[in-house]
């Protein structure tokens, strides 16, 4: 079977690590069979939906290396939308309601009251002519909800009705329709919530499996009932575990909370936010994976666990920093000149050989250019017997060529007339020719400054 999945995310806000799980679990998942991802925009509630988080949560797909095969936006498929809904209005499946919020909410508080479960009683079904008419008089305008089947004969007198599936996640589920109240497929000013425009476009648009948080579980016993009522046999399904914060807080797009963009502009690699979004909560060990194509093969939907994974920022800086270390020059030598690092100076790729292990993010590598080339830092000085030692060690600096053996030939020779070793050597002439006591291999340093530069910074 080939196998079509999608991504169905509201532009309402910018896409955080948690849509993005989503969105990598159905592409590895299609990637792994040879099939399609559909990037469909669930862009109907026009209020809220802005063009701008569209064309950033397709700058961040791509960035983290999703490339969809095909791009929708139902709100361009209203007409479709139009058509099932009237589909289901003539089957008797889809039946006006004219109660305010209000009037709900205490229906719902006095079943809680009687120890019920709130769900609602489908009182609209009782709707006279003449109530409708009254109704319709005071201006208000019908929201729309589905009926579901759980019943025999008399829709007020509901029975356990089990819809089972088989979850590629979380195994065979049941969900009781009975438990539930009518969903509203369409609200009173008529736009559409999301239940109906995705079923349809499930259906005309091939999907053979739905992968998505597993918020929507119970939803999913209703959404196969409307697939059902249209005619249409429903995808199977898979349902991941949620990500929330460290502290157990859901992450949502109006906080911005760990956004994508944020992320990328903060300069962690896209590979490392792949890495930690997939294989968090999972039984695989989460460990940085250069590639997708790495990723790819590491997936295993069936590996996700039931329970909430936290995640922690702390972990995807040591992933980033692992990635980092491994980065060749010229993946790299865009972001090193964005970065101030002169990519046409010969020196540039050596230098990002030694600096490399030093960075937590490609864009560290900028603060040690200068202190590679021209001038050091000021961030630690010497005093006393290290300062002595510091000033009289360059008149020790070995003659010829400046090379990675000369930083060897250097402490060696001044180890044997000193008598210093260890930290008490190096960390003096490390100070005195970076000015920070800490940074790449001296050894790899000595040969980007050259002779003169070296001199000149003689404490």
């Amino acid at each position: 079977m080939s196998v079509t999945v999608r991504f169905a995310p509201s532009p309402t806000g910018y896409i955080h690590i948690g849509n993005v799980r989503t969105a990598l679990f159905n592409w590895l998942f299609a990637n792994q069979r040879d099939g399609q991802f559909i990037l469909r925009y669930d862009d109907t509630d026009t209020a809220r939906s802005k063009q701008e988080y569209a064309e950033q949560i397709a700058k961040d797909l791509d960035w983290l290396g999703i490339k969809p095969h095909r791009v929708a936006y139902q709100s361009k498929r209203m007409a479709e939308y139009d058509a099932a809904a009237q589909k289901l209005k003539d089957a008797g499946r889809l039946y006006p309601c004219y109660e305010t919020a209000e009037e709900l909410e205490r229906r719902r508080k006095i079943r809680l009251g009687r120890k019920l479960p709130p769900v609602y009683g489908r009182e609209a079904l009782k709707y006279t002519e003449q109530e409708i008419t009254e109704f319709e008089a005071e201006g208000r305008k019908p929201h729309w909800r589905f009926l579901l089947p759980n019943y025999s004969n008399d829709p007020f007198v509901t029975e356990r009705s089990e819809v089972v599936f088989e979850d590629a996640v979380r195994g065979r589920q049941v969900v009781d329709l009975a438990s539930m109240s009518d969903p509203v497929l369409v609200r009173e000013d008529g736009t559409y919530l999301y239940t109906l425009p995705s079923v349809v476009d499930d259906i005309e648009m091939g999907v053979t499996h739905i992968i998505r948080g597993d918020d929507h579980v119970t939803n999913t016993g209703a959404q196969i009932a409307v697939f059902e009522a249209l005619g249409s046999k429903a995808p199977d399904f898979g349902h991941h575990n949620l990500l929330t914060t460290s502290t157990g807080d859901g992450l949502s797009k109006r906080t911005g909370a760990l956004s994508i963009m944020s992320l990328n502009e903060a300069g962690y690699e896209p590979m490392s936010v792949c890495s930690l979004a997939v294989l968090i909560g999972t039984s695989e060990n989460v460990v940085a994976a250069p590639d997708m194509e790495t990723l790819v093969s590491k997936f295993d939907i069936a590996a996700t666990t039931k329970s909430a994974a936290k995640f922690d920022p702390t972990e995807l800086d040591g992933l980033n920093e692992t990635l980092v270390h491994q980065l060749e020059f010229d993946s790299v030598k865009q972001r090193l000149a964005i970065a101030g690092v002169d990519i046409d100076d010969a020196r540039a790729e050596p230098f990002w050989q030694a600096v490399r292990k030093n960075a937590k993010k490609v864009k560290d590598a900028g603060e040690w250019w200068p202190i590679a080339t021209s001038q050091k830092a000021r961030d630690a000085a010497l005093e006393g017997e290290d300062l002595e030692f510091a000033r009289a060690a360059f008149d020790d600096l070995p003659a010829g060529e400046i090379n990675q053996e000369t930083w060897k030939i250097w402490t060696d020779a001044l180890k044997a007339r000193t008598g210093r070793k260890g930290r008490g050597l190096f960390m003096p002439l490390r100070i005195a020719l970076t000015g920070r006591a800490w940074g790449p291999e001296l050894a790899d340093l000595l040969p980007l400054m050259g002779r003169e530069e070296i001199l000149a910074r003689r404490p």
